[in-house]
């Protein structure tokens, strides 16, 4: 199966299950950044090519987010909390943009188990955005993910920062791999 967003404007049906007027209104604030932070992830696709090492690209995109001045950290930890009590296990965010956490990827396919990574991490920070980049294919792939704190839930949204009502959302975050699954919503 593959799933394909094109660049014109989606058609959101009216039983979408989120208060779209809310969460446009919250994300379009985003949109500028979003474009940097993706600009930013084609220059360093552009200039080292495909199927490096993750950690090579983090380094990369996050230097060249500071020479275009945009403020970011590398690796900031998610602290876990078990029934009140912190855990030793942390997880670290790739990078990170004022309130949008940017997940990278060095694979050859981007898999369920990605954007569930991706979505826990929105999870547990509650912060309301996240980009899914993958610099393992020969051209940049990327995906929108926002996250709903009054449902709990992340969904795809496309380049206006609205979401996308109709996606296969079983598919798209679904650990079987038996089937091709594939976004691409830059």
């Amino acid at each position: 199966m593959v799933i394909t967003v094109e660049e014109k404007r989606p058609i959101i049906t009216t039983n979408c299950p989120y208060n779209l007027s809310l969460i446009m209104l919250n994300l379009s604030k985003y949109a500028d950044m979003v474009y940097k932070i993706i600009g930013s992830a084609m220059t360093v696709h552009s200039e080292l090519n495909w199927g490096l090492l993750e950690a090579v690209y983090q380094e990369s995109l996050h230097l060249e987010l500071l020479d275009r001045g945009i403020d970011n950290q590398r690796e900031q930890e998610i602290q876990v909390y078990y029934k009140k009590h912190l855990l030793e296990k942390k997880y670290k965010m790739d990078i990170v943009v004022d309130d949008i956490i940017v997940e990278l990827k060095s694979v050859t396919k981007l898999a369920p188990v990605h954007r569930a990574q991706l979505c826990n991490y929105l999870r547990l920070t509650h912060k309301p955005l996240g980009l899914l980049i993958n610099f393992g294919e020969k051209s940049l792939i990327g995906e929108r993910w926002a996250y709903d704190e009054d449902s709990n839930e992340c969904f795809i949204v496309d380049r206006y920062m609205e979401p996308i009502c109709d996606a296969d959302y079983g598919c798209l975050l679904n650990t079987d791999e038996s089937e091709e699954k594939h976004v691409i919503i830059m």
